[in-house]
């Protein structure tokens, strides 16, 4: 395929700008500091002790200081959705670059993690020199305490190297624990070890307070090399003396080292500080537990949740972050919103699949008879239900639907939920939005599964035919396994079954026919589903070749 420009630019050029501007920070940042150590008089005794250790060790550590500050940025949800809502401060393009910011979060991590691997190499390095090299002429520059001192007792007898290796066990915890695995088959591991950041943060800012890296405070008085009257090796004033006398530097003090002072807590007290006052913000939204209106089993494994909470407002699109104290009191799981508070219905709802030891167990609180014989129709139940604490809303890409001309909408499965809440919003107001047609296509497995919004699309789609404008919303629905296939016989949902297909999209056929259908038009392509149908949109929304149209596309991420 060939990759058109202007597409490529409308989907990779900001974040790839941005890439640049972040990977030119860090060489900048490593390249300075290793030339700072490596040339710089006031460092010329120690990195005649370390070595290239002493630059690489520091480089490292200017780079980890930097990713430790900016890893933190992209987890303020509600600054992040604050800054998406003010369309007076950002532009659609900004706001598509916050939908990056879990990819920056996961890129300024990796980071953190190499160049953790690196600075402790190089310390490695650094502490067998502090042994080995052990300097009788300037004992204040040690950090041995004499002379072949074990290495491994220096790491663990003091602040820099205790601390260190606390450091490094967190750090290998939160990164084994953050793999795809890990994730989707228990995500409670990665919630509580990725909790371990905040004792990680306090460790980090007491790291340098062992002072284990010295520099010269007298360099004028004490030029670096000079000559010295009181030289522990004749050999060595020999060499000195035939360097320096030409020159006639001598020393006229002797030489005084001083540890750095801590400047981690420069870099990252900051966005810790944001950090900390976000999660406080949260914690008081979300302190008042809500109360749940109804339960209701679909097919296929999923229950719906109606709730109402006082004063809480939430745009299509959007998601929240559920907390059951019965369940678990530290754990928090997103969920979007498939209906939000109107004027005319102030509750609120989500759909959610019961997979994993979370949703299981929640699930046995709300109904504790449910039975696994569940037929198509969905019941309503009614009974008292465990207490419940709803933190949000929060920002995602399908906010976005209703600022394009054109759009199109991409589910797979339980991925239909982000999109539930527009068809909702359109329903009840279609003519306030920018959205002129709206394409939505619905891929899954079980045919029951399109019952989980069966009334909401045919309800639409009545209302756009007797509002003469059938042509506003385009539905095609795919069911993918023709095992045991039966039709959706119901009379009432007649509109879904003429749009039943069995098989899979083509979807280059199909974006080739929207972009046929709509030249000259920047198209929003919004997807959430498996991994395989988001690769392929994606590759084909950078390769479309029609005049004037751009594919602009958006992706859905439940985590």
């Amino acid at each position: 395929m060939v990759v058109s420009a202007r597409s490529w630019l409308a989907n990779e050029g900001g974040k790839h700008f941005i890439l640049m501007l972040w990977l030119g920070a860090n060489t900048w940042l490593f390249v300075k500091t290793f030339l700072m150590y490596s040339r710089g008089q006031q460092y010329y005794y120690l990195y005649k002790m370390l070595g290239l250790g002493l630059c690489i060790s520091r480089a490292s550590a200017a780079v980890l200081n930097l990713n430790c500050s900016l890893v933190l940025l992209p987890m303020c949800r509600s600054l992040l959705t604050f800054v998406r809502g003010t369309h007076m401060l950002s532009s659609r393009k900004t706001r598509r670059l916050l939908d990056k910011s879990k990819t920056f979060h996961v890129a300024c991590g990796v980071a953190i993690c190499v160049f953790s691997v690196v600075h402790v190499s190089a310390h490695l390095v650094n502490v067998v020199n502090f042994s080995s090299g052990y300097s009788d002429d300037f004992p204040a520059l040690n950090f041995a305490r004499y002379k072949g001192e074990d290495p491994k007792l220096i790491i663990l007898t003091t602040v820099p190297g205790i601390t260190g290796v606390l450091l490094v066990v967190i750090l290998f915890l939160m990164f084994t624990s953050s793999s795809y695995c890990v994730r989707i088959y228990n995500y409670e591991i990665f919630w509580y070890t990725h909790n371990l950041f905040i004792i990680f943060y306090i460790i980090l800012m007491v790291h340098m307070v062992g002072g284990a890296l010295k520099y010269q405070t007298n360099i004028e008085a004490h030029p670096p090399g000079c000559l010295r009257a009181n030289s522990s090796s004749a050999e060595q004033q020999e060499e000195e003396l035939e360097q320096r006398k030409e020159e006639g530097i001598r020393c006229r003090a002797e030489a005084h080292f001083q540890p750095h002072c801590p400047q981690t807590w420069l870099w990252v007290s900051g966005p810790l500080c944001l950090y900390c006052a976000e999660r406080l913000y949260r914690y008081i939204r979300s302190s008042n537990p809500v109360t749940i209106v109804t339960v209701i089993r679909h097919p296929c494994n999923v229950i719906e949740l109606r709730m109402l909470k006082k004063n809480f407002k939430a745009l299509p699109g959007q998601y929240i972050v559920l907390n059951c104290p019965d369940v678990s009191s530290f754990e928090n799981h997103p969920f979007t919103l498939t209906a939000c508070p109107t004027k005319n219905k102030e509750t609120f709802g989500i759909h959610l699949r019961v997979v994993g030891d979370w949703t299981q167990r929640f699930t046995q609180l709300l109904l504790p008879d449910m039975r696994r014989d569940l037929d198509v129709l969905p019941v309503v139940h009614q009974r008292r239900y465990p207490k419940l604490y709803v933190d949000g809303p929060f920002g995602s890409p399908s906010e976005e639907v209703f600022n394009y001309d054109v759009s199109l909408c991409v589910a797979g499965g339980i991925g239909v939920t982000p999109f539930a809440c527009v068809l909702n919003a359109l329903l009840d107001e279609w003519k306030r939005f920018r959205l002129k047609r709206l394409y939505f296509v619905w891929v899954c497995r079980e045919l029951q599964s399109f019952y989980w919004f069966a009334e909401l699309l045919c309800a639409l789609h009545h209302k756009l035919w007797h509002e003469n404008r059938p042509d506003y919303f385009n539905l095609k629905l795919y069911v993918s396994q023709a095992d045991n296939l039966q039709c959706i016989s119901e009379e009432k949902y007649r509109p879904l079954a003429s749009r039943l297909q069995v098989g899979r999209p083509k979807w280059k056929l199909l974006l080739d026919d929207i972009g046929r259908t709509n030249t000259h038009k920047r198209v929003g392509v919004f997807c959430c589903g498996p991994k395989g149908i988001s690769r392929t949109l994606h590759r084909l929304c950078n390769t479309s070749q029609f005049p004037g149209t751009t594919f602009e596309f958006n992706k859905e991420s439940f985590r």
